[in-house]
């Protein structure tokens, strides 16, 4: 196989993988997540438990990411262990988060913080979550004081992840557009009874898709933007958001059109203005007349048995690009696969794409595999296996994947060992 003699990727390029603090800390017992998974009725797989402890294993963990020749991290912090109850801050959290980064720094580690993946404080669900009006002050509060206390070692800020997700996830029935329905959901009522609220009342980050989530979610974006870029101008700040080709089966021309503008294209121009937009794609969307359906027959696919498609990260680029006209960063890529030969064909097909997008002048900043370890996969729990380092969760034990060692010899030689070619 040829490749190009040198790299089309800029020598400041970012190569990194990524996890989310619920998924691998264990033990986030404040968090509205942690709620949902262990109350009666949970529509979770399993709980989250130990998780892969990384929030004491962390010194080990970054440095075998270093290890690999990679230059970045993204990694989150957890608003409820820093802000357990409302206006309390715990300054022994911020210490520990303070010190995972500067291990980040050690390590020779660019960081990339996100302030928000999913998990909110149990109390701010409690008065409203994600449908009050007093969120988006809330979050900028959050936002400012961990910048206070940990920006200078912070390189990227997103404030949040995958806003757009619960618009996805309604597509395909696991959420729903309207509160009252949440009503129906054994899972909130649960939820709402040990609270001792109403199930409608529940607008939990991941799985609340109305109209006034939208308006909430975009406002404390904005508010944390501001909240970051007031206490340091020079930190690029931006959020990240599920990134989804959407193509349409015979008959679903103008409902994949209507999904791609509700999930995606609204809060693509949502961005402008920003300092980037993280992009994380892992396949592409099929519609029908009446909404998604299944890949074509034949097609490859992955353990989530989701189309095997790694030229769809640069289709999501192009598309945000052309509605944004903002700086892009990919902050999510890769696949649940338990065939690392798959996933390592996956990376070279998707950093190829991401090659193209430079190569054609499309500002990219960065590429972040999902993820660096197999981790917590939310409702589906620990079966789907992301991870380029697998973990056993009886011993704690790291066993580096091959995807792992191609990984960092994509970063190495910063992608020009990468075929660019053209799109498929």
């Amino acid at each position: 196989m040829a490749y190009q003699s040198t790299s089309v990727f800029p020598e400041t390029f970012l190569w990194g993988v990524a996890t989310a603090a619920h998924q691998v800390e264990g033990n986030n017992v404040n968090s509205d997540t942690w709620l949902f998974e262990n109350v009666e009725d949970t529509a979770f797989m399993e709980p989250s438990g130990d998780a892969m402890d990384h929030y004491h294993r962390f010194r080990e963990d970054i440095a075998l990411i270093a290890s690999l020749g990679l230059t970045s991290y993204r990694l989150s912090v957890e608003w409820s262990r820093i802000e357990p109850a409302r206006g309390l801050f715990s300054k022994a959290e911020l210490a520990h988060y303070r010190e995972v980064l500067q291990c980040c720094r050690d390590n020779g580690l660019k960081t990339i913080v996100t302030l928000h993946h999913f998990t909110s404080p149990i109390w701010l669900l409690a008065q409203g979550g994600w449908e009050s009006p007093e969120t988006p002050s809330l979050f900028a509060r959050y936002c400012a004081r961990v910048v206070e206390e940990m920006g200078d070692l912070m390189d990227y800020a997103c404030t949040m992840n995958e806003p757009n997700l619960a618009w996805l996830l309604a597509d395909v029935g696991a959420t729903s557009r309207n509160a009252s329905d949440r009503a129906e959901d054994p899972m909130f009522r649960s939820v709402a009874k040990a609270l001792g609220v109403e199930p409608a009342f529940l607008a939990q980050f991941q799985f609340a898709a109305t109209e006034r989530v939208f308006d909430v979610k975009l406002a404390a974006h904005k508010a944390a933007v501001d909240a970051v870029h007031a206490i340091r101008p020079d930190l690029p700040a931006g959020w990240t958001l599920v990134g989804s080709p959407f193509k349409a089966a015979p008959g679903g021309e103008g409902r994949a059109a209507a999904a791609r503008e509700e999930i995606c294209d609204r809060f693509y121009r949502a961005s402008a203005g920003d300092d980037f937009v993280g992009i994380q794609t892992y396949s592409r969307s099929w519609y029908g007349a009446d909404g998604p359906v299944d890949p074509p027959a034949g097609v490859e696919l992955t353990q989530r048995d989701e189309e095997f498609y790694p030229e769809a990260i640069e289709e999501s680029l192009r598309a945000a690009w052309d509605q944004s006209g903002t700086p892009l960063f990919v902050t999510e890529n890769g696949i649940a696969s338990e065939d690392d030969e798959q996933r390592e064909r996956f990376l070279d097909r998707a950093v190829a794409g991401v090659g193209r997008c430079v190569r054609d002048g499309i500002p990219v900043l960065g590429y972040t595999c999902w993820s660096a370890f197999d981790n917590f996969e939310w409702v589906f729990g620990y079966g789907p296996k992301y991870g380029i380092i697998s973990v056993d969760r009886e011993t704690q034990r790291r066993t580096v994947k091959p995807s792992a060692t191609h990984l960092g010899s994509i970063a190495r030689c910063n992608g020009a060992c990468v075929e660019i070619g053209d799109a498929r």
